[in-house]
């Protein structure tokens, strides 16, 4: 499967700073790390930070080679802000083999996109790499970011999907200090996010839910966040990962309503029946249609998983 088109559900934050947390983060059960050397490290840390992920990448890299069926989550690095003097040196390190993506932050314009795709075209094929090969998740952390978000998210090929920054966006409009409720302050901003994200044919990915305290919190905007129409979230600990991918992976019930679907559709279809109908509902191609994705992303998930 191209690796552009694979759904991840769960996507962890790790200090880049934090050699333990990074080793363990490879053996948990989620979708993709994001080893960070953005805001999750302290600008004194920076530098250990890349050093660190260059060997973890290095390692990972050397055990496939060995092994060409080792499975780890999907290994993104979170660099500094594009043309702050960090990037720069946050590439130089890690664009390496065992890299898969970046997650490249604080972006508000299509331009800030295309800047790193043109480092990445240059630079892939000198350290080793496919050209093409290093994906691109883009946090959409701004109004402005927000309002250019088809754009942004269209700039590049490289990119796979849109990541929302709550915390920054909620800073940016002035919101309380303490979240309530599902997060409906952010609302509008969410489902301006996946609207843009849809357009371009690429993933969303939903904010962090902080509290690690409340589990139940998490279920409910984590399942919020699917109703949405977002295909994926970020978190910061292992313990919510189990939480989150349960949201975005269709459960027992939906994948029966959705083969019973397909099924009333496909006799309906076969007696010649113009209308069809299934559980006092009209079956029109559109929900059919989500049927149909509902069953193919239950059967993608379970062959990575088997």
């Amino acid at each position: 499967m191209d690796q552009k088109n694979v759904l991840r559900r769960s996507w962890m934050f790790v200090p880049g700073n934090r050699q333990r947390m990074i080793e363990k983060s490879l053996g948990v059960a989620v979708d993709a790390v994001m080893m960070d050397i953005e805001d999750g490290v302290a600008p004194a840390e920076k530098d250990t930070a890349r050093k660190q992920i260059a060997a973890c990448l290095d390692d990972v890299a050397a055990r496939i080679k060995k092994d060409a069926k080792l499975r780890t989550p999907a290994r993104f690095v979170r660099i500094n802000a594009v043309g702050h003097e960090r990037m720069r040196d946050d590439l130089a390190q890690v664009l390496r083999p065992g890299l898969e993506g970046l997650v490249v932050p604080k972006v508000d314009t299509p331009e800030q996109v295309k800047t790193v795709e043109q480092i990445l075209d240059r630079q892939e094929p000198e350290v080793g790499l496919a050209r093409g090969s290093v994906r691109l998740l883009v946090a959409i952390e701004s109004p402005k970011g927000l309002f250019n978000a088809y754009a942004i998210a269209s700039a590049s090929p490289r990119v796979i999907g849109l990541l929302f920054g709550a915390e920054d966006f909620s800073r940016e409009i002035s919101l309380p200090l303490r979240r309530e409720g599902e997060a409906r302050d952010l609302i509008y901003a969410r489902s301006t996010l996946v609207t843009a994200a849809a357009c371009a044919h690429v993933q969303s990915v939903d904010g962090v839910w902080p509290d690690l305290q409340d589990t139940e919190g998490l279920k409910v905007f984590s399942l919020q966040s699917r109703r949405l129409g977002f295909s994926g979230m970020s978190l910061i600990h292992p313990a919510q990962v189990e939480v989150v991918n349960g949201a975005f992976t269709p459960a027992a019930d939906e994948i029966d309503y959705a083969q019973k679907v397909l099924k009333a559709f496909d006799e309906a279809r076969a007696r010649g029946d113009g209308a069809v109908a299934f559980g006092g509902q009209l079956l029109d191609l559109p929900i059919v249609d989500r049927a149909r994705q509902t069953l193919a992303l239950a059967e993608s998930l379970r062959a990575r998983t088997s």
